[in-house]
């Protein structure tokens, strides 16, 4: 095992990741962390999904959120946060209906707050819904990056079921 990664350099133009829609897409808004918008560029990239972007939110092109991202960066289409269109669901801490009672038909946009501050009233009236993730253990919420990853899932599940 190396104690440090190699250090490689590489030269990439923006204009050329790639861009568009998805079935599923992952909206941020506001998403500051970029170890966590790399690790949900990961997982979108692993279920099949896009990322769309809001005004400050971390840029998914900067060393930490590259580096968290393994490679999705290049893989996964990035768009504006009110580009894709489908249904928007809100993804919020408590208060929405059960996660696994969404309905999976047509495209999907779920919508990920800042983990302080969460969505806006101005943001979760734009949405067409709002689910939770049921959490029967002690915790109080969870970190929006692994949010992000279970809802995926969770609509990756539903669509092979079908």
């Amino acid at each position: 095992m190396l104690a440090h990664p190699p250090r490689t350099v590489a030269v990439f133009k923006r204009d050329d990741l790639p861009r568009g829609a998805r079935p599923v897409t992952l909206a941020l808004w506001r998403v500051a962390d970029p170890g966590n918008v790399g690790t949900l560029l990961r997982a979108a990239d692993a279920f099949g999904a896009g990322l769309a972007l809001s005004e400050a939110c971390a840029d998914p092109t900067g060393p930490k959120a590259v580096r968290a991202s393994m490679g999705a960066i290049f893989r996964v289409p990035l768009s504006g946060f009110e580009e894709p269109a489908g249904k928007r669901v809100a993804l919020v801490a408590r208060g929405g209906a059960p996660l696994p009672e969404l309905a999976g038909d047509g495209d999907v946009v779920l919508v990920l707050g800042a983990e302080r501050e969460g969505l806006p009233p101005e943001v979760l009236e734009r949405c067409d819904e709002r689910v939770s993730i049921p959490q029967p253990g002690g915790g109080d919420s969870l970190n929006v990056a692994l949010a992000g990853a279970i809802a995926l899932y969770e609509l990756a599940c539903r669509s092979r079921q079908s």
